[in-house]
């Protein structure tokens, strides 16, 4: 059978929650306490074997069509999930390490990235569209062979659960068919000429040059390959920086990627990003820059580049999204879209909800559902069955959590679910903190983990004053019945952000929906097809419409003289 065919036949994919309960059962449900937490972590022999991983050092990495060894400095990547010593004390467990690669190879990978490119001249970017498309099957192809490997480093990487980082890998695979698909219909809708006031024209795309592409580390798989690949498919070269977690992971791909194209259209590089990302950028030869990051970063990188001009730029940044939680809201339906939207992945996921708005009138009620199921949530190790909580990748987050729980709590807020806050090294007790109130981190902070603040209002305007003032605007979530309340909260949010859900959490499917923010929250437009045209610019050849002139176009196009200026159409 199809690979393809079998591939999206194991695309569904249901997240379990746990069962409603009435509030007052809470009282008598077992409260997992830190030593409980400790214990959840396995001993070498409780791993399942199937899920072991011995530690891979990685010893080279891809330049110019080359697999290049390294015998320089490495970094060492430890897991979140943990294992206890001889000790007792608990210790990251060794995944492996990565070469730590500083600005002399930086600039050879860029190098190999312009040599490639060629000004426009290179293999690649003059290659026809359904040539490219065969080298990207090629690649899916040797990316799947190297699916058990890839999720099992997710998991022991970043602490993604089995089931969310098969979903990962698996979206990921979907996502390339889909912008193989996308691709065939631009280039279909662009196969054939136009004539207007006496001008003969076709219009196509072409590739902007050498792109530079950051990904993030909570989906360092999915959200890396949503902009190298359709950047790749529409004729770019490329140079990828691996995430600081995450990395490893993509060292099973490199080979595909090396055998799958011409030498120097995908150069990957690793080290410091404060090293390594600086020497590129001044050069002035990156033509596109796209990062899933902070906006911090984002703004030092664009500084970097001389020629701002001609940089252009494709970002997913920060965001602090809002639920909005009406009086006359469906609450079995808010409490179970905003229990997903808060915390799946541990709440790590840019378009996670991270600030509950909730009607004074309802709140009271609404805590009384939502706090037990969020206690209910089961923390473990990414294979365990069923697991929702896993461990941290970032060793400073519970820190950061519990000082934000801390400042608030001094302000009056607590913790309104049992358990909430409760932490052993990285795994960290999901907490539902109440009343947060302007000053206070939570507040403003993207928090980027499983702490949920909920703040009461009494009068529209507060939620729509906070997403007014506030330096994100990526999504809002609306709950309620009453359509003209509904109606009147659409139109002044839909200029404040750039996705409005309705009785549903925030989040980026589907692939083929635009993918974007406002202010601080992000540049360009990513989907499917919004990627394509992102990383490509619309070029046209025209001529009068004459005799002499049409007998050459028709020999170029019958000849074949040209891959741009063709009418061939792509099945």
């Amino acid at each position: 059978m199809n690979p393809r065919i079998l591939f999206l036949a194991g695309l569904d994919f249901v997240l379990r929650m746990a069962t409603f309960a009435p509030f007052f059962l809470l009282a008598i449900l077992p409260v997992m306490n830190n030593s409980q937490l400790t214990a959840l972590f396995p001993t070498e022999d409780q791993i399942p074997v199937e899920y072991r991983i011995e530690p891979i050092h990685q010893r080279e990495y891809l330049l110019n069509g080359e697999m290049r060894q390294w015998d320089g400095p490495v970094s060492e990547v430890y897991s979140p999930i943990c294992i206890p010593a001889a000790d007792g004390t608990l210790q990251r467990k060794l995944v492996g390490s990565f070469p730590v690669t500083g600005p002399d190879e930086a600039v050879e990978a860029l190098e190999a990235a312009v040599a490639a490119y060629d000004n426009g001249r290179g293999e690649w970017p003059t290659m026809s569209v359904a040539d490219r498309i065969k080298c990207m099957e090629t690649f899916i192809g040797k990316m799947l062979e190297q699916k058990k490997l890839v999720v099992n480093l997710i998991m022991w990487e970043i602490g993604k659960n089995l089931a969310d980082a098969t979903k990962e890998f698996d979206r990921t695979v979907k996502y390339i068919y889909d912008t193989i698909d996308a691709l065939k219909d631009i280039d279909r809708s662009s196969s054939r000429f136009r004539i207007e006031e006496g001008i003969i024209g076709q219009i196509r795309r072409s590739p902007m040059g050498v792109v530079l592409a950051m990904g993030p580390f909570n989906y360092p798989l999915n959200e890396t390959y949503t902009t190298l690949i359709p950047s790749i498919l529409m004729g770019n070269t490329i140079l990828f920086k691996t995430p600081k977690h995450g990395s490893l992971l993509h060292y099973p791909l490199l080979e595909a990627f090396r055998s799958s194209f011409p030498k120097g259209v995908v150069n990957s590089l690793y080290g410091r990003g404060a090293n390594v990302i600086p020497p590129v950028m001044k050069s002035g030869k990156i033509n596109v820059l796209t990062l899933i990051g902070s906006s911090r970063v984002a703004d030092e990188l664009q500084r970097q580049h001389p020629k701002l001009n001609r940089l252009r730029s494709i970002m997913s940044l920060d965001a602090k999204n809002a639920a909005i939680i009406l009086p006359n809201a469906d609450l079995d339906v808010a409490v179970k879209e905003c229990l997903l939207g808060t915390l799946s992945f541990n709440g790590q996921r840019c378009t996670a909800i991270k600030i509950i708005w909730v009607h004074s009138s309802v709140a009271d009620e609404f805590l009384k559902r939502f706090s037990p199921e969020v206690s209910k949530l089961q923390p473990g190790m990414p294979w365990d069955a069923g697991v929702q909580i896993t461990p941290l990748p970032e060793p400073t987050k519970p820190g950061y959590l519990a000082d934000c729980i801390r400042e608030a709590e001094a302000g009056g807020a607590a913790v309104m679910n049992e358990g909430g806050g409760l932490a052993s090294e990285s795994l960290v007790k999901p907490a539902v903190v109440y009343p947060v109130k302007a000053g206070m981190k939570l507040y403003r902070e993207e928090q980027f983990g499983p702490v949920i603040p909920v703040v009461p209002f009494d009068t529209i305007e507060q939620p729509i004053d906070y997403i007014i003032t506030a330096d994100y605007g990526q999504q809002v979530s609306i709950f309620g019945t009453d359509t003209d309340q509904i109606a009147e909260l659409i139109d002044p949010l839909v200029n404040q952000v750039c996705r409005v859900n309705i009785n549903a959490q925030c989040q980026r499917g589907p692939d083929t929906f635009p993918f974007t923010g406002r202010k601080d929250s992000a540049e360009g437009t990513l989907s499917v097809e919004d990627a394509l045209r992102s990383f490509s610019i619309r070029t046209v050849v025209a001529t009068k419409d004459t005799d002499v002139n049409k007998g050459i176009l028709n020999d170029i196009v019958s000849q074949h003289k040209s891959e741009f200026l063709s009418t061939n159409f792509i099945f």
